[in-house]
């Protein structure tokens, strides 16, 4: 997503304070071919988050940081022809074990996701992939998740649950105990007459009987009453979500494309977009993103790769 002027608020600063402690993980960068993105992925090398593997035209690489003055200095180069090459070989590297994270260079981010959901030889899990923006935004007191804005386009109730489940275990990697969810209607009342409202509900009695782990959810909610307090009090709801979401789970992609571009143009808010639900964490940002923005998602993907490590040696 194209930033706005501003620089957000410096929660991004307190993300890459977590992560002074803990190793750098090995990310394959798929097709690093424009400066950005390229200098993305070299200066979170240079914070420690990650130690990129550079996939994609060994010789365009190589000109385009002589071009933007990028020293490159031992990183490894692994040759690709193009995008769609470049993204298969990031995901086979994933596959092979010999990367954590995957992130997305200057390709198209269909090219991308093609690879990441081949049935032969993909990064599929048995949770839907799904698509979270992190939001620093100034006028919030914490950073804020917004899901799904990228990938699924009208998802089921089925699907909900996945992107749910997927936001709140990303939040957890982040730090948060019980992360707070308000799933976002055009009102806070259960109307059949809109299924959002419906889906909702469910939402929250599947949280009650564990099927929705790990979060505190509340719905339907409207956007003021969700971000408000006070909005929540004047039209009597009660509710421990409202006004301290950790998490908007959007109704439909158009909503949550068009509410987290609004925070990034209105609300000056920096925005870090990651695919969750494969097997490993996908930085997915924009061509247009700042590298403000693409050194936060390494430092996000850094603490879901270290948060996986933990639960694989736990089990």
């Amino acid at each position: 997503m194209q930033q706005a002027t501003a620089t957000g608020s410096g929660k991004y600063e307190r993300l890459l304070e977590r992560c002074l402690s803990l190793e750098p993980v090995p990310a394959a960068v798929a097709y690093p071919c424009e400066a950005s993105a390229l200098a993305g992925a070299v200066e979170a090398a240079e914070k420690k988050l990650i130690v990129p593997i550079l996939v994609g035209p060994a010789e365009q690489i190589a000109a385009v940081a002589k071009t933007a003055g990028i020293n490159l200095g031992s990183l490894q180069i692994v040759d690709a022809p193009d995008g769609p090459g470049s993204a298969k070989k990031a995901v086979e590297l994933i596959r092979e074990g010999k990367a954590e994270v995957l992130m997305k260079g200057s390709l198209h981010t269909d090219e991308l996701m093609s690879a990441i959901v081949s049935r032969e030889g993909g990064l599929r899990t048995g949770r839907r992939i799904s698509h979270a923006f992190l939001m620093d935004v100034p006028t919030y007191h914490k950073v804020l998740i917004v899901t799904d804005a990228a990938i699924n386009i009208a998802p089921t109730l089925e699907d909900k649950v996945d992107i749910c489940q997927n936001a709140i275990d990303l939040a957890i990697a982040l730090g948060l105990e019980k992360p707070k969810v308000a799933i976002l209607c055009a009102v806070e009342t259960v109307n059949s007459k809109m299924p959002a409202t419906l889906d909702a509900a469910a939402l929250c009695k599947m949280a009650e009987r564990g099927q929705i782990k790990g979060g505190l959810l509340d719905g339907p909610l409207a956007f003021d009453n969700a971000i408000s307090k006070e909005a929540a009090k004047t039209k009597g709801i009660k509710s421990e979500v409202a006004g301290d979401p950790d998490i908007l789970l959007a109704p439909d992609l158009e909503a949550g494309n068009i509410l987290a571009k609004q925070l990034s143009f209105l609300a000056n808010a920096d925005s870090a977009g990651m695919v969750l639900g494969a097997r490993v964490p996908v930085i997915l940002t924009s061509r247009a993103d700042s590298v403000r923005s693409r050194i936060a998602s390494c430092a996000v993907a850094k603490l879901i790769a270290h948060a996986r490590r933990q639960a694989a040696t736990a089990s």
